[in-house]
């Protein structure tokens, strides 16, 4: 009998939760939704400029490979912040040509970002091959002439962003212009340094993300040898009074904490420059 009653129990919270999951289709299924989002009409003056930083073209010590950026880094917040009605402008660590990493190239023949249709896109643009082909060198700028500034990861990043002094005082003087300022993938090592102007870690008490340590493990064991010369994550961990957050490997993940902008990686770039667009409005 105790056991009957315990199955008709059971059967019956079954029926109630159906029954719950139904009423709720129901419900959306009888629900008006509207979504309205901005998009810059072609030929209208743009809302002002967005500095958008990658590293020129290095070679890694690590794996000997050529190094530069990640094209979906550059090209999926630059089409955020086209479609928002901003115009960016691209400098490098050097100045001249850049190159993207191999693997983030869309026509590359290992096929990894061949899904990658925004970067493809902006490939078949005269304009966007000009732009790679002949940026300023970063200490040509002056931060008073943008309104944000977005730094570019990749490879090329964990060389010629460590230890640029140039670029933690550029990235530093937007900040405290309280100007967004954002950072994406191997980017974020600039973090693990720049100082403001008080001679406190910019991070110091702020929540923060870059290339996790489950991603470099990835990225290590599909080329069977180590690729970065150390971990963002790892060194992050050791700064006190600041909280270095990951999401799941390879997640679109991207965190602001007041002014500071920082997404996990190469599918982060457009939800971080999501956020730094929501500041600016």
């Amino acid at each position: 009998m105790k056991n009957t009653s315990i199955y008709l129990l059971f059967s019956l919270t079954l029926i109630s939760i159906s029954s719950l999951a139904q009423n709720g289709k129901t419900a959306q299924a009888n629900q008006i939704v509207e979504k309205l989002s901005y998009v810059h009409p072609h030929g209208m003056p743009t809302k002002g400029k967005i500095l958008m930083v990658a590293s020129s073209p290095s070679v890694s010590k690590q794996t000997g490979w050529p190094i530069g950026f990640w094209a979906a880094e550059l090209t999926h917040p630059m089409h955020v912040f086209e479609e928002a009605g901003y115009e960016v402008e691209l400098v490098s660590t050097e100045g001249g040509k850049l190159e993207m990493d191999s693997y983030s190239n869309p026509t590359d023949v290992s096929g990894y970002s061949a899904h990658d249709i925004i970067s493809l896109g902006y490939m078949q643009k005269p304009s966007f091959i000009s732009m790679l082909n002949n940026t300023k060198k970063l200490t040509e700028v002056d931060h008073s002439k943008y309104v944000a500034i977005f730094l570019v990861g990749g490879q090329g990043p964990m060389y010629t962003y460590r230890g640029n002094t140039a670029l933690q005082k550029l990235f530093v003087s937007f900040y405290e212009a309280c100007k967004p300022s954002a950072a994406v993938c191997h980017s974020t090592t600039l973090l693990l340094e720049a100082k403001k102007s008080t001679g406190e870690l910019l991070v110091t008490g702020k929540r923060w993300t870059g290339f996790a340590n489950s991603e470099e493990e990835f990225a290590d064991k599909a080329v069977g040898q180590k690729i970065q010369p150390y971990r963002i994550e790892d060194e992050a961990r050791k700064i006190s009074n600041t909280s270095f957050k990951v999401a799941a490997a390879f997640s679109s993940f991207a965190i602001r904490d007041g002014h500071l902008i920082t997404g996990q990686q190469q599918n982060s770039g457009a939800a971080a420059a999501s956020l730094l667009i929501d500041l600016l409005k």
